[in-house]
């Protein structure tokens, strides 16, 4: 086993893991001197074909950081767009609960359900107002109305949230 097999077995163990964070100089074709990802070169290499599970996670964990060429590679080479959900969350959920608004928009393209539960009951929506109220970052009122003009069910959220703004957003959605 080369250094670079430990790389990719440690890789795995991350995604397994869910350490997004930890894992994100893996994703970044910008640190490779504009070359592919490692995510993707190990792709290419035929490394994730015996980890589904990972490689799914893989996608998940692209659409978390805002890797928008991983999340696009791997989905053009026939990884569902949902991602893997072994963190409770899956693709959409946490590009949209980070901000992350081109991944978010590469999956919305792909038509992800948006009415999928995360591990604490909330679909989408619900978990990227939630953030926006909680955990407020750059991003997320966008992701929120990207989220509805994709068709995500406004009533799931109840109002008033608290937040004036996504309170605003969300009744301009409402058609009662």
């Amino acid at each position: 086993m080369d250094s670079g097999d430990n790389a990719f077995n440690a890789a795995l163990a991350g995604l397994r893991n869910g350490d997004f964070s930890r894992l994100a100089p893996l994703f970044d074709s910008a640190g490779n001197l504009g070359e592919q990802s490692r995510i993707v070169a190990w792709y290419e290499r035929g490394l994730f074909a015996d980890h589904p599970v990972e490689a799914a996670e893989a996608l998940t964990c692209a659409c978390f950081l805002g890797e928008y060429e991983t999340a696009e590679y791997l989905i053009s080479r026939g990884l569902d767009p949902s991602g893997g959900s072994l963190t409770g969350m899956n693709a959409v959920h946490w590009a949209a609960n980070r901000g992350q608004l081109g991944t978010l928009r590469l999956l919305l393209k792909h038509r992800v359900p948006l009415e999928t539960k995360n591990m604490y009951g909330g679909t989408v929506l619900e978990q990227t107002v939630w953030s926006a109220i909680h955990q407020a970052g750059p991003g997320q009122l966008e992701a929120i109305a990207e989220l509805l003009r994709a068709g995500a069910d406004v009533t799931a959220v109840q109002l008033p949230t608290g937040d004036r703004e996504v309170d605003e957003l969300l009744n301009r959605f409402r058609t009662t």
